[in-house]
């Protein structure tokens, strides 16, 4: 990406790289992603198939001490393209205000872990423009609630942007990284604080099919009935499912994975990701609550209607710079999206966000879900394109 200007206040940074040796990998990606020497912040996105104890310590023989957040993944998203079983790190560097954050979910709660590491962003209170990225357990229950934490503590002065870290697509158990830690079932965090703007820019590409249905039974995340049946069979009446998709639990999660269930809110439209099946009970389970009483739709999408979400998220994000020179992008794209466009879409799709990008760098990964608050967007996303532009 070239050094930065001696005379640049903040600068950033991003790496990649597919070394099949951990440590090896860490020490790559950080090596290019560090472009200065006064880094204040280090994000970390790396496949689980890697030793992630040793890619931190790669990372640290690079990085030494400054402050890292980052997760495991279902995918990384680099400015050379999308990857599998790599990892990516970006840094954040110059005059940007750090602070970072830990909170185990299972010792407190989801919401009271969003509120726990929100209380960070107090430490960079003193810079015009914050924003807190958060990086959680996607497993672990009710992302809403980790964003509602979040919100109690900061409310709208300060947007949420972020998403939940993955295993390839295993859906056993996800890490997130502090420090030196390597760590499950947590909520982190990086309040970042800029004397110029951030953006953030929200996008999914998914249309509505056939008619609506009414959430007639749920609780939490659990969807059992829609219109007084159970869910499971109308979800898969209503699609035509393949038939294996009424038995087998994998062939049901790949082929739910690119048919989610959109929501009417009050915020608008959103987007649930339909993570497994109990073919005991028919129900449905979600990665995000689904409220009883609601209208619900079974949601479609193709590569162009993706691939016209990736440019609408990418220019929201970066109209909110208010004219600022982008000095990086990071995106985090929903695992479902990436089925929806496949292995040559991926490509596609990622060169646009570098093209948008500029000469900046990009960095990201695919996730079981995103985070993104503020003033026109709500919460916690599936099956969305969520972008964090940096001034």
């Amino acid at each position: 990406m070239g050094l930065p200007s001696p005379l640049a206040a903040r600068w950033t940074g991003a790496g990649s790289s597919g070394a099949p040796d951990a440590r090896l990998a860490g020490k790559e990606a950080a090596h290019e992603a560090l472009l200065g020497k006064d880094a204040q912040l280090l994000v970390v996105f790396a496949s689980d198939a890697h030793d992630l104890d040793e890619v931190l310590a790669g990372v640290a023989e690079v990085a030494g001490d400054t402050p890292v957040v980052g997760c495991s993944t279902a995918g990384e998203i680099a400015s050379s393209g999308a990857g599998d079983r790599g990892l990516v790190v970006m840094a954040f560097g110059g005059d940007f205000a750090v602070a970072t954050a830990a909170a185990s979910i299972d010792d407190l709660g989801l919401r009271e872990a969003g509120a726990a590491v929100a209380a960070a962003a107090s430490q960079v209170s003193h810079k015009q423009h914050r924003v807190l990225l958060l990086l959680s357990d996607g497993l672990a229950g009710d992302q809403q609630e980790i964003v509602r934490g979040a919100y109690s503590v900061l409310g709208a002065s300060v947007p949420l942007v972020g998403g939940c870290a993955g295993d390839d697509l295993r859906m056993e158990r996800t890490s997130q990284l502090h420090g030196s830690e390597v760590l499950h079932g947590h909520v982190v965090a990086a309040a970042i604080g800029s004397d110029a703007p951030l953006g953030i820019g929200v996008e999914h590409g998914w249309r509505r099919v056939g008619e609506p249905m009414l959430v007639t039974d749920s609780e939490g995340t659990v969807l059992r009935t829609l219109d007084d049946e159970p869910a499971l069979d109308v979800y898969l009446r209503r699609l035509g499912a393949p038939d294996e998709a009424y038995t087998d639990p994998a062939a049901f999660t790949r082929f739910a994975l690119t048919h989610p269930l959109g929501l009417a809110r009050r915020s608008g439209e959103e987007v649930r990701m339909v993570a497994e099946a109990d073919f005991e009970t028919r129900s449905l389970s979600c990665i995000a609550s689904v409220p009883r009483g609601g209208l619900a739709w079974i949601m479609e999408g193709d590569e162009q209607s993706v691939l016209e979400a990736t440019d609408a998220a990418c220019r929201s994000a970066l109209d909110a710079l208010d004219g600022h020179t982008p000095l990086g992008l990071m995106a985090f794209d929903c695992i479902a999206r990436r089925g929806v466009l496949g292995d040559p879409g991926i490509v596609r799709e990622v060169e646009r966000i570098a093209a948008h990008a500029g000469d900046a760098p990009v960095s990201g990964f695919y996730t079981y879900g995103e985070i993104a608050r503020s003033s026109s967007a709500g919460g916690f996303h599936n099956q969305t394109l969520v972008v964090l532009a940096v001034s």
